[in-house]
């Protein structure tokens, strides 16, 4: 059973997010010819403040959604 977790900033829309799992799942399937009943996608969402780039949080960025 593969098991992906992928973490994001939160802020994203949940059309953005269920897309994100439905491609993903799409390319594990191609790629590993996984049974798609069998794919699992876990989503972690954290706050900027607690997500640092060169030395900054990624809230304090002007692209904080990158």
């Amino acid at each position: 059973m593969p098991i992906v977790e992928i973490t994001l900033i939160e802020g994203r829309p949940a059309d953005k997010k269920r897309k994100l799992i439905a491609k993903v799942t799409d390319a594990i399937v191609e790629a590993i010819d996984a049974p798609r009943e069998s794919v699992r996608i876990i989503l972690r969402e954290i706050p900027g403040a607690h997500f640092g780039v060169a030395g900054k949080a990624k809230d304090d960025s002007p692209s904080a959604q990158d």
